[in-house]
């Protein structure tokens, strides 16, 4: 059965009214207090963002509250609270005997974009219960309190039987592919150690100066929007990198490149000293990076990334650890039959497109698991908007 006849089933032919949210419902801010008034409790504290800001020792709304955001970037964002809370930088929603909490708190959820939409005000973003005053929620039925209430209940208890549901699931898929992705990453460790664990006679350990045709750090920041330099967008073909983990290490585009060809970045500096990563094609390096550019006749780029993977990098002792170039250049890594380079390139591209295949497996299952989320999240919204889309009069329409 669809979720329409469905629905015209539970309406039975009821009128559904649009009336303005504050007719129906009591909309009231929060009350000002600062982190340095709060004494230490266990009553959440909501302010202005999508989660508790911290805990005091009472309460200004019983449970069953719906919050919403009253500035800063989230502004106009939607909670629920089944516990007593202190609204501060926020406002709520307290439904009359007309209306179920619960299904307000459904329909203004459905309402996110629109909320955040209402955002105003130069520097700190605002929403203003001004702004939710009028919005209008269908009432079925509204002369007819008692089957009022009911049809809402069994809009309410769908709804939160998706929202258990998507959590149940979201929660068991996690756990599932969490286990997977750990199960993988040890295997793919295993392999790892086995492949580039070389008998005697197999391998040479060779320092990085020695089979890297150049070792640099990278440059001062560019100026933005000069020509060679800086600028914000793709627009121009060569990337400029930093110091980061992954590609947040992108820090713009330019018009020149300083390294020309594949490379190793190492970050040089910092909580995420030694991370090291693959960067294609030509680019840039900058502040705290030093670039590995392989000397391709003795070893691959990706065969001495996966290497580093297993060497220790270590920075300099006492404040903030960071690598310079003289240290890099010392470290060793084993390359296999280096007296042989054929036979050693051969040799290091079997081992990469072994690893490779492991390194595509355990991505599958990373990138797998927040799409699998996201889908679950799209059906409940499916259904939440299909459950509160009721019919509207043409005078509704119009206004």
């Amino acid at each position: 059965m669809s979720t329409m006849s469905y629905m015209e089933k539970l309406l039975d032919g009821v009128e559904v009214e649009w009336i303005a949210l504050g007719e129906v419902a009591e909309i009231k801010r929060g009350t000002s207090i600062t982190k340095k008034n709060v004494v230490h409790g266990s009553v959440p504290v909501i302010a202005g963002g999508r989660t508790l800001a911290y805990y005091h020792n009472v309460s200004n709304r019983d449970g069953e509250t719906i919050v919403i955001s009253g500035s800063g970037a989230y502004a106009g964002f939607v909670s629920w609270w089944e516990q007593p809370v202190f609204v501060s930088d926020a406002f709520t929603v307290k439904p009359s005997n007309l209306l179920l909490a619960r299904y307000c708190y459904h329909f203004l959820l459905n309402m996110q974009q629109q909320l955040h939409d209402f955002q105003s005000g130069g520097g700190i973003p605002h929403v203003y219960p001004r702004n939710v005053a009028p919005i209008k929620i269908p009432i079925p039925c509204p002369a007819n309190p008692k089957k009022s209430l009911e049809i809402q209940a069994e809009i309410v208890r769908i709804l939160d039987t998706f929202t258990e549901l998507t959590a149940e699931l979201t929660a068991e898929l996690t756990a599932e592919l969490t286990a997977e992705l750990t199960a993988r990453k040890k295997q793919y460790n295993y392999y790892r150690d086995q492949l580039l664990s070389f008998e005697e006679g197999e391998v040479e350990w060779k320092t990085l100066g020695e089979v890297c045709s150049s070792i640099s750090a990278g440059g001062d920041v560019p100026q933005k929007s000069a020509k060679g330099q800086m600028h914000p967008t793709n627009e121009f073909p060569y990337p400029i990198f930093a110091n980061a983990v992954g590609d947040k290490g992108l820090y713009g585009y330019s018009e020149e490149y300083k390294i020309e060809s594949d490379a190793v970045t190492i970050s040089a500096r910092g909580a995420k000293i030694g991370y090291h990563t693959i960067r294609e094609g030509k680019f840039t390096p900058i502040i705290r990076l030093i670039t590995l550019v392989p000397n391709k006749e003795l070893v691959t780029t990706r065969f001495l990334n996966y290497i580093l993977n297993m060497t220790p990098i270590n920075g300099s002792d006492g404040g903030i650890p960071q690598l310079t170039v003289p240290t890099v250049k010392k470290i060793t890594v084993p390359i296999p039959y280096a007296n042989n380079p054929v036979k050693s390139l051969a040799e290091q591209a079997r081992i990469v497109a072994i690893l490779d295949k492991f390194d595509a497996l355990t991505n599958s299952i990373t990138e797998g698991l927040p799409r699998e989320i996201a889908l679950r999240q799209q059906q409940y919204e499916y259904y939440l908007d299909l459950l509160l889309s009721f019919p509207k009069t043409d005078a509704e329409v119009a206004a």
